[in-house]
């Protein structure tokens, strides 16, 4: 199976901040790109973190509103440090949490996921960016036709890896929702397609309806 990588998912024309890049000038260079955030780089086009629109924002939550009607928010010392910065390495979240270009796209999006990010700066071997990736770009995966997954299912999971004839297993796709019919030799075949069927780029979800002629799965003893 091919999995699609960050490389081919990644915007290669990145916009970014180099690390004395004024206050003024950040917001300006964000909205002529149309853009939400950006990475902030060193000499060496090397991301030392990221600065987005929430990081700019703090400046404005830090003044005092003066009609008294809003309350000035409480900041921590991090948060404040950065609403009195005026430069991109002052204001930007850092460090940078960056991918590598052979990266899938569920690698991916498991770091976004645990470092609750929206975006990854990619770099090579030498920390050197060579794209962004977002989460907008990860979803474009589900962008696919349903008759490429069924054909990707049909030819590479259950005919090459797990060796059935075509008339085994039928399979339909509609949405990404994929559902399996037909019937295999032994029960413990079952999960291991579905998890296949499962891995594959564009799938939202997997219903099984398989039967088996062998039970090859031991029984859980019931307690009494």
């Amino acid at each position: 199976m091919h999995h699609r990588t960050v490389a081919e998912l990644m915007t290669r024309d990145v916009v970014r901040a180099r690390r004395d890049l004024p206050f003024k000038e950040i917001v300006k260079l964000l909205a002529e790109n149309d853009v939400t955030a950006m990475p902030v780089v060193d000499e060496l086009d090397r991301p030392m973190g990221v600065v987005s629109e929430a990081d700019l924002l703090r400046k404005s939550a830090d003044l005092t509103d003066p009609t008294g009607r809003t309350p000035i928010p409480h900041l921590e010392a991090w948060e404040r440090a950065k609403a009195e910065g005026a430069r991109a390495e002052e204001l930007m979240s850092a460090p940078a949490v960056c991918a590598r270009p052979e990266w899938t796209v569920v690698e991916a999006a498991r770091l976004m996921e645990v470092q609750d990010v929206k975006r990854l700066p990619v770099v090579d071997e030498t920390d050197k960016l060579l794209g962004i990736v977002s989460r907008r770009d990860l979803l474009r995966v589900f962008l696919r036709h349903d008759d490429a997954i069924r054909e990707e299912i049909n030819r590479d999971v259950l005919q090459q890896t797990m060796g059935l004839a075509p008339s085994a297993v039928t399979v339909e796709v509609r949405q990404g929702e994929v559902t399996l019919r037909g019937s295999v030799e032994f029960k413990s075949l079952i999960p291991i397609i579905e998890r296949l069927c499962r891995s594959v780029d564009g799938v939202v979800s997997v219903a099984e309806h398989l039967a088996y002629r062998t039970s090859d799965v031991p029984s859980t003893p019931t307690s009494t």
